[in-house]
C-alpha cells in the first residue's frame, strides 16, 4: 500500500460507513427539528455521492481485477474476512445506488411529515446496507449486508405506508427472508467443500471462484442461490410481493426498492450463481430464459389493466426485469454489458417514475388514472419530464432505455433467437401501456374541479429530477463511457465461466449434466 493515498485505500470501507456516521448524528437532533433533521441527511448522502466520484475517477478501465480492494481478517479462526472491492460489473450499481440517494431524500422533503427523525435514520442505514452489498467480495460479508437490507426496507413499508401497509412490508419480508436462509445453506456447503478440497476454511469470493464445484454439488448449490436472488429480482412466478410493496411503500420507499433493491438480485445471479456454478447455470438457462420471456409478457398484459398508476409502475419492472435477466444468461459479451447497463437504466427511469406519480400524488392524494386527465394544461414542467420518463421507460431511440434493450436482444438472438423474438413484442407492450397511461393522465379534457387548482413542479422538485432527465439522455446519446468500464470485467467473466464449466464436466461422467442426471427418468 506504499504511495497509496491513505483514501484510495479505505475508500470503499469510508462509503459502507458514511451513512452510519450519519444516522449516529441524526440520534443526537431533536426530534422536533424536521427541516435541520432532513438536511442533516441530505449533506450525508450528497457526500457519499461525491466520494462515490473517486471510484469512478480511480477505476482502471483496462483490468479486470477487483480494485480499491480492502481485505481484513474478521474471524480468521474461521477464515472469514472483511473484503470488500470493485470491479466492472459493480462499479455502476454502486454509483447507482450512491447517486440516487440524495435525490431520494429530497423527494422525502415533503411527503413524510410524521416519525421523520426515525424515516431518516433508517433511510441511511438501508444506503450502508446497500452499498456493502455491492462492494462485499467475501460471502459471509455480502450475506449480512443482503440481510441487513431487510430491516430498513421493513420498517419504512411498515411504518409509513399506505393502508395495506403491514400486509405489504411482512409479505416483502418472508419472501425475501425464505430465499435468503436457502442461500445462506448453500454459502455453509461451499465453505465446507472448500475445505474439503483444500484443507482451508474460506468465504473468500475470488479464491472460491478458482474452485472446480462438482456438477451434482452445483444443481444443488444453484438452485439454492436462484431461488433467493429469483424472489428478489423478482422473476415470474416469484413477483407477487412486489406491486404491494410497491403500492403501499412511500415514495422515497418505492424509488429505492426500483432503484436499488431490484438490482441486488441480478447482481446476484451475475456475481454468484452464474459465476460459481457455471454447469448448473448453462443448464438452468433455458428454464431461466423461458420464465424472463413469461416475465415480459405477463408484467406487460397485466401493467395495461391497472387502474393505479404506481401498480402499472410496479408490474412495468417485473417486465424490464425481465429484459435483464434475458440479457444475463445470453451468456455472452452483448448480452451480459446490455444486462448491466439495463439494470443502471431501470433504476434511472423506473426510480423516476415513482418520483413522478409521487409528486402528483402530494397534490391529489389519488394514484387512480380516472381521476386525472388534461394535466399538461395546468402542470407543462411537470408533462415535460413525465413524458421523458415515459420515453425512456419504452426504450426510445436517444435514450438510456434503446441502448440497454439492445445490447440485449442483441446478444440474446445469438443464443436465444426465439425468445428473443416473443421477448421483442414486450417492447410493443409497454409502448402501448405506457403511451395510454400517459394519454390518460395528461391529455384530454381536465374533468375533475380539483385538477384545475394543482400548482406545477417547484425548485425542489426540479432539482432532484433534473439529473435523472440528464443521465436519460447521456445514456442514450453517449453510452461509451459505462459500457468502457464493464468490457474488462464482462470479458474476463464469459472466459471464466466457460474455462470452469469445461473444467467441471472433465470431472463429471462422460456427457453427464445435472438435468440429465436428476430429471433423466431412465437413470
Amino acid at each position: 500500500m506504499t504511495g497509496v493515498p491513505l483514501l484510495d485505500q479505505h475508500l470503499l470501507s469510508v462509503l459502507i460507513g458514511l451513512p452510519l456516521v450519519g444516522a449516529a448524528a441524526l440520534l443526537f437532533l431533536p426530534r422536533e427539528g424536521h427541516r435541520t433533521i432532513r438536511n442533516v441527511t441530505f449533506l450525508f448522502t450528497l457526500a457519499e455521492f461525491l466520494l462515490s466520484l473517486l471510484v469512478v475517477a480511480r477505476f482502471e478501465s483496462g483490468t479486470a481485477a477487483m480494485q480499491l480492494v480492502e481485505s481484513v481478517p474478521w474471524i480468521p479462526r474461521y477464515g472469514i474476512g472483511y473484503i470488500v472491492g470493485v470491479d466492472g460489473i459493480s462499479l455502476w450499481l454502486l454509483m447507482l445506488t450512491t447517486f440516487i440517494m440524495p435525490i431520494t431524500i429530497l423527494s422525502a422533503y415533503s411527503s413524510v411529515q410524521k416519525h421523520v427523525k426515525e424515516f431518516m435514520v433508517f433511510m441511511l442505514i438501508l444506503a450502508t446496507a446497500m452499498v456493502g452489498v455491492f462492494v462485499a467480495t467475501d460471502l459471509f460479508l455480502f450475506y449480512v449486508f443482503w440481510e441487513m437490507v431487510l430491516i430498513p426496507m421493513y420498517f419504512l413499508i411498515g411504518v409509513w405506508g399506505g393502508e395495506r401497509r403491514i400486509y405489504a412490508a411482512i409479505k416483502f419480508f418472508l419472501y425475501t427472508f425464505v430465499g435468503s436462509v436457502l442461500m445462506l445453506v448453500a454459502i455453509l456447503a461451499l465453505y465446507f467443500h472448500h475445505y474439503a478440497v483444500t484443507g482451508t476454511y474460506t468465504t473468500d469470493l475470488v479464491k472460491l471462484y478458482s474452485l472446480t464445484i462438482p456438477v451434482k454439488m452445483q444443481f444443488w448449490l444453484f438452485a439454492a442461490f436462484f431461488l433467493a436472488f429469483a424472489f428478489k429480482v423478482p422473476m415470474f412466478p416469484f413477483h407477487t410481493w412486489l406491486p404491494d410493496a410497491h403500492t403501499e411503500a412511500p415514495t422515497a420507499g418505492s424509488v429505492i426498492l426500483a432503484a436499488v433493491l431490484l438490482k441486488m438480485g441480478t447482481y446476484g445471479f451475475l456475481r454468484f450463481a452464474m459465476a460459481l456454478f457455471p454447469v448448473a447455470a448453462s443448464d438452468f438457462t433455458p428454464l431461466i430464459v423461458t420464465l424472463a420471456v413469461i416475465g415480459i409478457l405477463y408484467g406487460a398484459l397485466v401493467a395495461m389493466v391497472q387502474k393505479d398508476v404506481k401498480r402499472l409502475v410496479a408490474y412495468s419492472s417485473v417486465a424490464h426485469l425481465g429484459f435483464v435477466m434475458l440479457g444475463l444468461f445470453a451468456l455472452n459479451l452483448q448480452g451480459i454489458e446490455g444486462g448491466i447497463l439495463q439494470m443502471i437504466n431501470h433504476g434511472v427511469s423506473t426510480g423516476a417514475l415513482f418520483l413522478v406519480v409521487g409528486i402528483i400524488y402530494e397534490r391529489r392524494h389519488t394514484r387512480l388514472i380516472s381521476e386525472f386527465g388534461g394535466l399538461s394544461r395546468v402542470l407543462p414542467v411537470f408533462a415535460f419530464c413525465f413524458m421523458v420518463i415515459t420515453l425512456s421507460s419504452i426504450g426510445l431511440p436517444g435514450t438510456n432505455g434503446f441502448v440497454g434493450e439492445f445490447l440485449i436482444m442483441l446478444g440474446a438472438f445469438r443464443t436465444h433467437m426465439w425468445h428473443t423474438a416473443v421477448a421483442a413484442t414486450g417492447v410493443i407492450f409497454a409502448a402501448v401501456y405506457m403511451l395510454w397511461m400517459f394519454q390518460r393522465v395528461m391529455y384530454g379534457k381536465v374533468t375533475q374541479e380539483e385538477n384545475l387548482r394543482l400548482e406545477d413542479m417547484n425548485g425542489r422538485e426540479v432539482a432532484y429530477m433534473l439529473p435523472l432527465l440528464l443521465l436519460v439522455f447521456w445514456i442514450g446519446v453517449y453510452p461509451q463511457p459505462f459500457l468502457r468500464r464493464m468490457d474488462a470485467s464482462v470479458a474476463a467473466f464469459v472466459t471464466r465461466f466457460e474455462a470452469q464449466k469445461q473444467a467441471a464436466l472433465r470431472g463429471s461422467p462422460a456427457g453427464e449434466t445435472m438435468l440429465v442426471r436428476y430429471f433423466d427418468s431412465g437413470k
